[in-house]
């Protein structure tokens, strides 16, 4: 789960934090800091975390320590004057008025102008509107969190601070407020800082966990590695310990362990044991194992990368462990058609929904409806349903990808429309992982789809007529689209698990650097399998989705070339995410400046007028080579220097001086050590090098044999071995 990057001071940063009730120290020297998105603190009952909650919004006094917010001190101010900086509170125990109903509870709090209104809170916790002229007394205990939370939300706060939310709350509305947190941490409209006891919820929510041990903030823990390690949360929670007891400093489990494990049980059965059946003391016996596992809570947990994201209602698309294939579009105009096919998947005897994504707003009978779409706008239903059509379809289509990607359980995905409804559906389409099924009947099918497909495998079917009605032709092809997405989704489910002997690595190459990769690639195909990306923009573009996808172990980028089109205008540019795979994912990587000494044109005459004079090599009819000078040089390598330093997993750079492809070496067109030069000084300005990270100059061309064999040797060192890769079930 990435969070949004912001820049400028932490959202909130704490230091040497010291709190006294009397004579009992209940925060000692309390150090954390939230830089953006979401923060976790966990720990047992009586260590400290309301205490915490309360400092911040000024409730207990502060004996020494700051607490600072966007840079603005904390310490000494009202609380009244803390929330009108931007923090929201919603404290233990939800403290709502008995005799005020759900609506007056939100008027009296909501502030015009802020992205969350009343009708925004409506369409994100359905079940209030429901009660919205219940009194606080009439409401469940779910509810009654669902208001405290919205209470906060309608303050349209920056930090949101929760104190034990998933307190006393049942599984699925436990489930909903995780999703609603997630939601807004990587929205990026409010950070948020959740106290918690719930492992399962801390974990998911947050990148990062803090577990706090008597009054302190005994260290910080990568979520995955907590979720995944079951010893260390026994620990954590005090099994079989007195509650006086310190959490060993390090961790028992290493980190690569614990992804192992994590990856090995995805969204498998997770216990969290409740170590304190009833308030402890310093002086408490410590509760027996057995105990404990005999009322642990199970939970099925969701993935903590990208899939741990928010829906605005819990409403799960098939049983655990099950699939179903969505046939989606504008019920209001394609009704007849969408069902058409929908009727022939159903009659296959496989579990299919319709979902409704027209902006209408009436009603369709829908599996799905479009109301529940619209709720994951970033603005709620309120986003999409605005009367003018366009920003209803643009408010539909960034809504539906968004709910997409908070999904599970996704078997393949089918679609019919013309222009519109194919623009409206593509996104959301793109979004999902390779593999997966996803075919779109289209008017325009037949035309130029690079702006629908993308760097996916979407699969278009040209509809020939238009889709406007069911007749003998739009009857053949709705069919033949409903039984092909039948005959893929069945041969993925049939398939035999088979083990792939060779781990995957991806390779990005140009024809002008062939001979590096081809000699990589010999010397790694017995082991790894290598998938070679032609550097065309959107070849790039597949090779990121694939490392998105996590289906490859390590990354060999020796063609960087489309940075050059993407700053100067070629014609195969890569786009502002080049490199965001691998800085998300932390794989191993190896790259180098492969041909940034050229940007791409069409035909001559299709060169900008602006460049006209410059030095120009014709590779063929159809494009037209243009050398970078030193100046467009020095702005490549601080670019890419840039992006490699957001990298943390391992990093090896190469710039070989003896030139970067094969028009960059003496006697050939772009042969120009001066623009290389100020390439590689660039780099070497911006760069940023680390244990981990570094930038190796090597006097090597690009193509030599020497420099693809120290390539092999340093990828060989970083990665070790290779593993045959883990049995998959229905991979293409």
């Amino acid at each position: 789960m990435r969070m949004p990057e912001k820049t400028g001071p932490a959202a909130l940063e704490i230091r040497g934090l010291n709190v006294f009730y009397g004579a009992s120290h209940a925060l000692q020297g309390v150090d954390l800091r939230l830089d953006a998105g979401a923060l976790s603190v966990v720990g047992r009952n009586g260590m400290g975390k309301t205490t915490l909650c309360k400092a911040i919004m000024g409730l207990v006094p502060v004996a020494s320590g700051s607490i600072s917010f966007h840079g603005q001190p904390l310490v000494g101010r009202s609380p009244a004057d803390i929330a009108r900086a931007g923090i929201g509170y919603v404290p233990q125990g939800r403290r709502l008025w008995r005799s005020l109903t759900v609506e007056e509870h939100l008027k009296m709090v909501e502030r015009k102008g802020g992205a969350w209104t009343i009708e925004r809170i409506f369409s994100t916790f359905p079940r209030l509107a429901e009660r919205r002229g219940n009194g606080g007394a009439q409401l469940s205990g779910g509810e009654q969190q669902m208001l405290a939370i919205s209470r906060a939300l309608l303050m349209n706060p920056k930090l949101l601070v929760m104190d034990e939310p998933t307190e006393g709350l049942a599984p699925v509305i436990v489930a909903q407020l995780e999703e609603l947190l997630v939601q807004l941490a990587q929205d990026g409209e409010i950070d948020v800082l959740v106290i918690e006891q719930n492992i399962g919820v801390a974990c998911a929510i947050a990148e990062t966990v803090a577990i706090m041990v008597n009054g302190r903030i005994n260290r910080s823990a990568p979520a995955r590695e907590l979720a995944a390690d079951r010893e260390l949360q026994q620990r954590l929670l005090g099994v079989g310990r007195h509650g006086h007891e310190d959490i060993p400093a390090e961790p028992t489990q290493s980190t690569a362990a614990a992804q192992e494990s994590a990856v090995a049980t995805p969204g498998g059965p997770v216990k969290i044991y409740v170590s304190n059946p009833t308030p402890p003391t310093r002086w408490s016996k410590p509760v027996p194992v057995e105990v404990l596992e005999r009322t642990a809570r199970i939970l099925t947990a969701q993935p903590l990368m990208g899939a741990a994201a928010a829906q605005a209602e819990i409403r799960p698309l098939s049983m655990p462990g099950a699939e179903v294939i969505l046939v989606a579009g504008t019920l209001d105009t394609k009704g007849a058609e969408l069902r058409f096919m929908r009727d022939q998947i159903r009659a296959a005897g496989l579990p299919v929904r319709l979902v409704d994504l027209s902006t209408t707003g009436g009603h369709s009978g829908a599996d799905i409806p479009a109301h529940q779409i619209a709720a994951f706008h970033p603005r709620g239903a309120a986003g999409v349903f605005t009367g003018d059509r366009g920003a209803a379809v643009a408010g539909m289509t960034e809504a539906f990808k968004r709910w997409i990607e908070r999904q599970t359980g996704i078997a393949g995905i089918l679609s019919a429309g013309g222009s519109g409804g194919t623009a409206l559906v593509a996104p959301a389409m793109r979004a999902l992982p390779i593999g997966i099924p996803k075919l779109i009947v289209s008017t325009i099918a037949s035309g130029d789809v690079r702006a629908y497909v993308g760097a996916t495998d979407i699969t278009m079917m040209h509809s020939v007529a238009d889709v406007q009605g069911l007749n003998a032709i739009t009857e053949d092809i709705l069919g033949n689209a409903a039984q092909a997405m039948i005959g893929m989704v069945q041969a993925r489910r049939t398939a035999k698990p088979r083990q792939l002997q060779r781990p995957a690595i991806a390779l990005s190459m140009f024809g002008v650097t062939t001979p590096c990769i081809r000699q990589i690639a010999d010397a790694l195909n017995k082991e790894w399998d290598c998938l070679i990306f032609h550097a065309t923009g959107i070849g790039g573009q597949s090779m990121e989705k694939l490392i998105d996808s996590q289906k490859v172990v390590g990354v060999i980028d020796m063609t960087t070339t489309e940075i050059a089109d993407m700053l100067f205008g070629g014609i195969l540019p890569a786009t502002a995410d080049r490199f965001g795979a691998v800085i998300r994912t932390r794989l191993p990587y190896i790259g180098s400046v492969g041909a940034v000494d050229m940007v791409n044109f069409g035909p001559p005459d299709t060169v900008p007028e602006a460049y006209r004079g410059r030095q120009f090599y014709q590779h063929n009819p159809q494009i037209t080579l243009m050398r970078t000078t030193a100046a467009e040089c020095t702005a490549i390598g601080q670019w890419i220097a840039a992006r490699l330093n957001l990298m943390d997993g391992p990093v090896r750079f190469y710039l070989p001086e003896g030139g970067v492809s094969a028009l960059d070496a003496p006697g050939k067109a772009f042969h120009d050590p001066a623009a290389r030069e100020a390439l590689f000084r660039a780099m070497e300005a911006t760069f940023r090098p680390g244990p981990n990270r570094r930038l190796l100059r090597v006097r090597h061309h690009i193509n030599d044999a020497a420099f693809a064999a120290m390539v092999v040797a340093e990828f060989q060192n970083l990665l070790g071995p290779a593993r045959p890769s883990r049995k998959r079930q229905g991979v293409p």
